[in-house]
């Protein structure tokens, strides 16, 4: 199934980002966009989510540089219109894949699409991934590791319903039970046409 395909690939990026285990590291896509696209698209939107997910982090630090804050700030904006741009890349695949199926009079229109569907599998796969290491901290009291299981399995058993439902969306759409739209997320904030201040600079 897709979803298995979509799980295996995300896990392989984040077992890959952590071997180095810093934000600075460059990134190769091992899948030909040619010959591959949704693999090259799946494990590029990966990617993205594993760097925020550590910029996120290093931002927190309450003793950091003012200055490099900002810098910072400023790349979590760039990859935040990164991730939203490959989540429509990804939305178009299916568009396209599915453009010959005829859909039928009663099929209805979900509330997420199949990309925004993978976008949070993708975060699943880092949340899976940091509690697992919280349940084996050498460091941590019982207490935390205990709690942090009970949240791992949550995490696991959230991932298998994800998995599930858009199988089945993916199913209906391609049986045109269910038909999908790509929606631009028009962004303000980046645009020096539409961010009040930016414009202001011009």
């Amino acid at each position: 199934m897709f979803s298995n395909k979509a799980n295996k690939i995300f896990q392989t990026v984040i077992d890959t980002y952590h071997v180095l285990n810093t934000v600075d590291q460059n990134f190769e896509n091992p899948y030909d966009r040619n010959s591959h696209l949704i693999e090259h698209l799946l494990y590029r939107k990966c990617w993205i989510d594993t760097v925020q997910w550590h910029y996120e982090d290093i931002i927190r630090d309450p003793q950091i540089d003012p200055v490099a804050a900002l810098t910072l700030k400023r790349k979590i904006d760039a990859s935040n219109q990164d991730r939203t741009d490959m989540v429509e890349y990804i939305d178009g695949y299916f568009l396209d894949q599915n453009n010959d199926v005829s859909i039928k009079d009663n099929a209805t229109i979900n509330t997420e699409s199949p990309a925004w569907a993978i976008d949070r599998m993708s975060i699943l796969g880092l949340k899976v991934y940091h509690m697992s290491e919280e349940t084996t901290r050498t460091d941590a009291s019982q207490d935390h590791i205990n709690a942090c299981q009970k949240k791992l399995d949550t995490l696991l058993e959230q991932r298998i319903d994800l998995t599930i439902a858009l199988d089945q969306l993916l199913e209906d759409i391609s049986k045109g039970n269910k038909y999908m739209k790509v929606y631009k997320q028009m962004k303000m904030y980046n645009d020096d046409e539409l961010n009040p201040i930016l414009r202001a600079l011009k």
